[in-house]
């Protein structure tokens, strides 16, 4: 199955396991993706944590902790760590709504990419739950910085990333990727790269009670210009595609797809949780819209086809948009 345009909410056709440790804990976890005809999004189910408590909503405002990975935490305490590449993939494979049971604390690391996600979200296909998709439509710039770190979302009229990292090993330096997450891209060019770390940090992580679950087989490890894994990089620029699939997998933490250009240096965890506050914050900024209005609106799809779904006119959709918008 590949990702066809949605203007409809979907979920996975049938429950998904997946058995792993976690990157940091290194503890081994069972993971299962359940069918959801809900429409409230994606929620983490903790099954090892007393009945009644462990239901998390993978949402922005939940999220708790953003060091070397995204936490979120529900009002009785529990969390869920390390959410980011399989947010990533149930966006990247148009999953909407999903019932995500998890028997420990952190979600298993896999390969250290989102393609173990994908390729069995992939196999087993989605449904549409007959609900329209809504998306957020970027109208008015959002910036977060912090010294020489900045991330902003800009006017764009598809589901846009640039970004730019630049690291003092040799083997990363400086790069730079951009890309459209229209059609297969995600699939095809960020979901296989991998989260990746540096030798003179592992000591230090692992006193501080992190990286316990890491090795070569879920990672991939830097000493200074050389990068230790035998079968070397899925990509020249893997490490610039990952921190792309780290960025897309924290904006599905605002619920729905965002039509505009995700443009960062140096962003993180912490600032994209503090660009998408601040999203949510700057409510002028932006329009709650339906998939199908947008393209309406548009006069073609999100991945740049003639609409099928265009019954009424642009002018039209755009009063309706603007009408609910303005009340």
């Amino acid at each position: 199955m590949r990702r066809t345009r949605n203007v409809e909410q979907r979920t996975i056709k049938q429950g998904a396991s997946f058995v792993g440790i976690g990157l940091h804990t290194g503890r081994k976890t069972t993971l299962t993706v359940r069918p959801s005809h809900d429409t409230g999004g994606i929620f983490f189910l903790r099954t090892d944590v007393e009945s009644g408590n462990g239901l998390i909503a993978a949402r922005w405002y939940n999220v708790s902790d953003t060091t070397l990975s995204t936490t979120i935490t529900n009002n009785h305490g529990v969390s869920v760590s390390t959410i980011e590449h399989l947010m990533a993939a149930l966006m990247g494979c148009g999953i909407d709504n999903a019932l995500i049971e998890i028997d420990g604390p952190e979600v298993p690391i896999m390969d250290g990419s989102a393609e173990p996600f994908t390729s069995t979200f992939e196999k087993y296909g989605t449904v549409s739950i007959q609900a329209p998709r809504n998306a957020i439509w970027i109208q008015q710039p959002i910036e977060v910085c912090e010294g020489d770190k900045y991330a902003l979302i800009l006017p764009y009229p598809k589901q846009r990333i640039t970004l730019s990292i630049d690291f003092p090993q040799a083997a990363i330096g400086s790069q730079t990727y951009s890309i459209e997450l229209e059609n297969e891209a995600f699939l095809d060019n960020i979901a296989r790269s991998r989260t990746f770390g540096f030798t003179e940090q592992i000591k230090q992580l692992q006193r501080r009670g992190m990286a316990k679950g890491g090795s070569l087989k879920n990672a991939i490890l830097v000493d200074g210009g050389q990068v230790i894994n035998p079968e070397g990089l899925r990509f020249k620029d893997e490490f610039v595609r990952h921190k792309v699939l780290d960025a897309f997998g924290d904006l599905s933490l605002a619920g729905v797809p965002i039509i505009g250009h995700y443009y960062a240096h140096k962003a993180g965890h912490s600032l994209n949780k503090r660009l998408i506050q601040k999203l949510f914050e700057s409510r002028a900024a932006w329009t709650y819209i339906t998939v199908n209005e947008y393209e309406q609106m548009m006069g073609t799809t999100l991945d740049g086809e003639k609409s099928h779904h265009d019954k009424v006119s642009s002018e039209t959709a755009l009063h309706r948009i603007f009408s609910r918008s303005n009340r």
